[in-house]
C-alpha cells in the first residue's frame, strides 16, 4: 500500500497560501499558520487583513490620495497571533513569506521559537535584516521551506 500522505511541513506551509488567497492586498498575498510543534494543533492563522471598520469592497486601493495603502495592511503574521486560540509561547510560524521587522517583534514577544518561510523577497530588504537580527536576539530558529517535487 502506498504512503500519500504530505508531511506536517508540507501541510501547514499549505494552510499558510491557501490564507495567503484571502489576502486583502491585491499585489502581496501572504498567509501565516501558528501551530503547537508538540501536539501539531493549529494555534492560529492570518492573511494580510484590513483594520475593523473597514469594509473590502468600499477599500480602493487604486484610489491616489498620496498615502500608502500598504501602511492600512495588518500582516499576516500580526492577524494569526491575534486570532491565536492558546499561548505561543514555543510555537512554530509558517509563513508564506519573510517575515517584517514589525511581525518579528510580535514573535519575539510571544516567544515564538521557530519561523519557517517560503518565499525570501524581503530578506535583503532593510525590514528583513532588522528581522534577522531581531531573531537572532530572541533566539528564534529560521528555516526557509522548500518544496518537495513530486
Amino acid at each position: 500500500m502506498e504512503k500519500n500522505n504530505i508531511s506536517w511541513k508540507e501541510y501547514f506551509m499549505k494552510i499558510a497560501e491557501i490564507s495567503a488567497m484571502r489576502s486583502k492586498d491585491p499585489v502581496t498575498k501572504v498567509g501565516c499558520c501558528i501551530i503547537d510543534p508538540e501536539s501539531k494543533h493549529i494555534l492560529g492563522v492570518g492573511y494580510n487583513g484590513l483594520p475593523k471598520g473597514f469594509v473590502d469592497s468600499d477599500f480602493d486601493w487604486e484610489e491616489k490620495t498620496g498615502i500608502d495603502k500598504k501602511l492600512f495592511v495588518v500582516h499576516a503574521e500580526a492577524n494569526a497571533i491575534l486570532n491565536a486560540t492558546d499561548k505561543l509561547e514555543g510555537a512554530e510560524v509558517y509563513v508564506s513569506m519573510f517575515p517584517c521587522n514589525e511581525c518579528a517583534k510580535l514573535m519575539a514577544q510571544k516567544g515564538i521559537k521557530k519561523v519557517i518561510y517560503k518565499d525570501d523577497k524581503y530578506l535583503k530588504k532593510p525590514v528583513g535584516k532588522i528581522a534577522l537580527e531581531i531573531f537572532k536576539k530572541a533566539g528564534i530558529e529560521i528555516e526557509q521551506y522548500e518544496e518537495k517535487l513530486n
